[in-house]
């Protein structure tokens, strides 16, 4: 298998601080939620790329109730 250079010499980048990140001014506006549903492509992409599928269980088994007894 054969794999094609890409050139990125055109990429644009920017170099900044840690305390700088996330305070780019077309993110500032979103929520949290916002934010995850930004990634969650990539993320979907990510692991169908390490497992060769995607099979997004419809079952939680992380949801849980504890009772404690008052008395």
């Amino acid at each position: 298998m054969k794999f094609m250079k890409t050139d990125r010499s055109w990429y644009r980048t920017r170099k900044i601080t840690l305390s700088e990140e996330g305070r780019e001014s077309d993110l500032v506006h979103l929520t949290p939620s916002d934010r995850v549903a930004m990634v969650w492509p990539l993320t979907v992409q990510a692991w169908t790329f390490k497992d060769g599928k995607w099979d997004e269980s419809r079952l939680r088994r992380d949801v849980v109730r504890i009772e404690r007894n008052r008395g």
